[in-house]
C-alpha cells in the first residue's frame, strides 16, 4: 500500500514537467505549420523587393542577405519615385485590379442572394420532383465541383460567342457565380438548420409575412454565415484563372491573367511578378482580417445545436 502511495506521489510530481513538455510540443508544432503555411507569402512579398541577382541566389532575409530593391514595384508604376508619373503598366494594372473587383464582388453577393434563398427554401420546405427529395437536391448542388472546368470550356466558349459576351465583365459575373453557388449553398444550408423553426412560427403568429419572417428573423441570425459564405465565394471568383484566361482578351481581363503574363520567352521576371501577387492578395488578406469575426462564428454555425 505504501509502494503504490509512493508511486502516486511520484506521478504527481512528474505532471506539471510532463504537462509543461507537452504544451511545448503542441506549440512547437503549430508555430512550425503556421511557419510553412506563411512562408510563400513571406516569400513573395520579399521577392518583390529583389533584384534579378538576389533572386537567382535565393536571398531571403532582407538587410541581411539582400538589400531591398523597389524594382518590382517600378515595373508597375508603384514604387515611390513613379507613383506620381504617367505609366501605362500603371494603368493597366488598376483597370486589371478593378475588373477583378467588380467580377469578384458581383459574383458573389448574387450566389449569396441566389444561394441564401435556395438553401432556405431547402431547410424549411420539402420538395419532390420524381425520384429527387430535398437531400438528393442538395447533393445535386454538390456535384456539381466533381465536374472539371475543362470539360466546360468549349460549350461556354460557343456560348458566349454567340451571344456577344465574350471579353465582358457581365460574362464572367454570371459564369463565377454559377462555379460558387454550390458551395454557397450548401454553407448556408447549414446555416439555417442550426436556427429553430419556433423562431419564424412565433413570428408568423404575430403577423409577420414569410418574406417578414425571412429578412427580420432569418437574416440577422444566418448574417455571420453569409458573411463566410461571402469571403470564400470572393476569394475563388479572385483567384479564378482558367475561364478569365480563356473567354477575355483586352476589356476584361483580370488580375491572375495580367500576373501569369510576366511569363516570356526570355524568362519569368520574378520581381514584377512578386509585386502582382502581393499586390492581389492584399484586398483579400485585409478583408479575412477585418471580418475575421464573421468568418469564424459562420464557419463554426451549426456545430453545435
Amino acid at each position: 500500500m505504501s509502494v503504490q502511495t509512493t508511486d502516486y506521489a511520484a506521478s504527481e510530481i512528474r505532471s506539471p514537467a510532463s504537462f509543461f513538455a507537452n504544451r511545448v510540443f503542441i506549440y512547437g508544432a503549430l508555430v512550425f505549420w503556421a511557419f510553412i503555411c506563411l512562408f510563400p507569402i513571406y516569400w513573395t512579398i520579399t521577392t518583390s523587393f529583389k533584384t534579378a541577382v538576389d533572386v537567382t541566389q535565393g536571398h531571403l532575409i532582407p538587410f541581411v542577405d539582400f538589400r531591398p530593391d523597389w524594382k518590382g514595384w517600378r515595373s508597375l508604376g508603384l514604387s515611390p519615385d513613379a507613383i506620381f508619373r504617367t505609366s501605362t503598366v500603371r494603368d493597366e494594372f488598376i483597370k486589371r485590379f478593378m475588373n477583378s473587383v467588380i467580377t469578384s464582388v458581383g459574383a458573389s453577393s448574387l450566389a449569396i442572394v441566389i444561394g441564401s434563398l435556395a438553401a432556405y427554401g431547402l431547410t424549411r420546405y420539402r420538395y419532390h420532383f420524381a425520384w429527387f427529395k430535398n437531400e438528393d437536391i442538395s447533393f445535386f448542388f454538390l456535384s456539381q465541383l466533381i465536374l472539371p472546368p475543362v470539360v466546360l470550356a468549349l460549350p461556354f466558349l460557343v456560348l458566349y460567342r454567340e451571344v456577344g459576351m465574350l471579353d465582358t465583365r457581365i460574362g464572367l459575373i454570371l459564369l463565377y457565380t454559377l462555379m460558387v453557388l454550390p458551395i454557397v449553398i450548401w454553407i448556408m444550408r447549414d446555416q439555417f438548420n442550426s436556427i429553430p423553426v419556433e423562431l419564424e412560427e412565433a413570428a408568423l403568429v404575430d403577423g409577420l409575412s414569410i418574406w417578414g419572417a425571412f429578412f427580420r428573423i432569418v437574416m440577422p441570425i444566418a448574417l455571420p454565415g453569409m458573411v463566410a459564405a461571402f469571403i470564400l465565394a470572393m476569394v475563388l471568383c479572385w483567384n479564378e484563372y482558367f475561364f478569365a484566361a480563356l473567354l477575355t482578351s483586352t476589356d476584361a481581363k483580370t488580375i491572375p491573367v495580367m500576373v501569369a503574363s510576366q511569363t516570356g520567352s526570355q524568362g519569368i521576371n520574378w520581381w514584377s511578378m512578386a509585386a502582382l501577387a502581393t499586390a492581389a492578395i492584399t484586398p483579400l488578406a485585409v478583408i479575412g482580417i477585418a471580418l475575421e469575426r464573421y468568418l469564424i462564428m459562420g464557419m463554426t454555425a451549426g456545430a453545435v445545436k
